[in-house]
């Protein structure tokens, strides 16, 4: 009887210790293959991130006044590739103490200016030069500046698309004492391709400007600072003769946007 009570004894401590082990091995296992799979699936998802390289200074520049240089070109004939590259260029992509403090973005100076001024040491100290209220209003007064006067007048006997004749021109015409501007200003429309721009409004781009469609229709991509209002005046319409030619329940416009203009 004591025989058999030790054999029990016997069975049962190593039935213990061969479920035991067994168990606890396969828990770990399981354990250390969660770790695996949770370690692969965090990796694949770092991979599987885009990473998106942000605008320079002047990608932004550009972004923000394309719009309103296509609109300068089409009412003064003002290539818009050279009134972006003298903007980028005469402002530091709107970064300089000029187009900070006073939205000049071109560098222009008093002249007679009966408007606010701003005093920064350029050629001399402390010389005058024109503030605006915001940079549209500098944009607007570099087209009244060039179309104004008589020494500008050989630039608009040139092709609108001619940049680099442009460049040289207001070069010529002296608008600035710099001998490298006209290079500074062509590198600069060809390094950000500039001149598409110039070929947006002339009818040679991707046709993100005035279209003709058909007799007394207009099409138009909207740009930045478009209203119906401003477009109702442009084109000598009325803001209810284009909500109802394109269906709008609201004045609201979105960049990029489609409309069609009767004209």
């Amino acid at each position: 009887m004591k025989a058999l009570k030790i054999i029990l004894c016997c069975c049962v401590v190593l039935l213990a210790l061969g479920c035991g082990p067994k168990k606890g091995i396969v828990t770990k296992k399981e354990k250390k293959k969660d770790v695996v799979d949770k370690t692969k699936k965090g990796h694949e998802v770092t991979e599987a991130k885009t990473i998106t390289k942000p605008l320079s200074s002047t990608e932004q520049y550009i972004d923000q006044f394309a719009g309103i240089a296509k609109r300068q070109m089409r009412t003064a004939k003002i290539p818009a590739s050279i009134t972006l590259a003298q903007g980028i260029l005469e402002s530091g992509s709107g970064r300089g103490r000029l187009a900070v403090k006073g939205n000049n973005h071109f560098g222009i100076k008093c002249h007679g200016w009966q408007g606010a001024k701003i005093y920064h040491d350029d050629d001399r100290s402390k010389e005058c030069f024109r503030k605006y209220k915001e940079a549209e209003s500098s944009y607007r007064d570099h087209s009244e500046f060039l179309t104004g006067r008589k020494r500008y007048a050989n630039l608009f006997k040139l092709k609108p698309d001619d940049y680099k004749a442009w460049a040289k021109g207001l070069k010529a015409a002296g608008y600035a004492t710099d001998r490298k501007y006209p290079q500074k200003l062509i590198s600069l429309i060809e390094r950000y391709e500039l001149y598409k721009y110039d070929a947006e409004v002339l009818g040679k781009g991707n046709l993100d400007e005035l279209v003709k469609v058909n007799s007394g229709v207009l099409r138009y991509i909207v740009e930045r600072g478009d209203t119906l209002y401003s477009l109702a005046k442009r084109y000598s319409t009325t803001v209810e003769a284009i909500k109802e030619l394109n269906n709008l329940s609201s004045n609201d416009l979105a960049l990029g946007q489609e409309l069609m203009i009767p004209n």
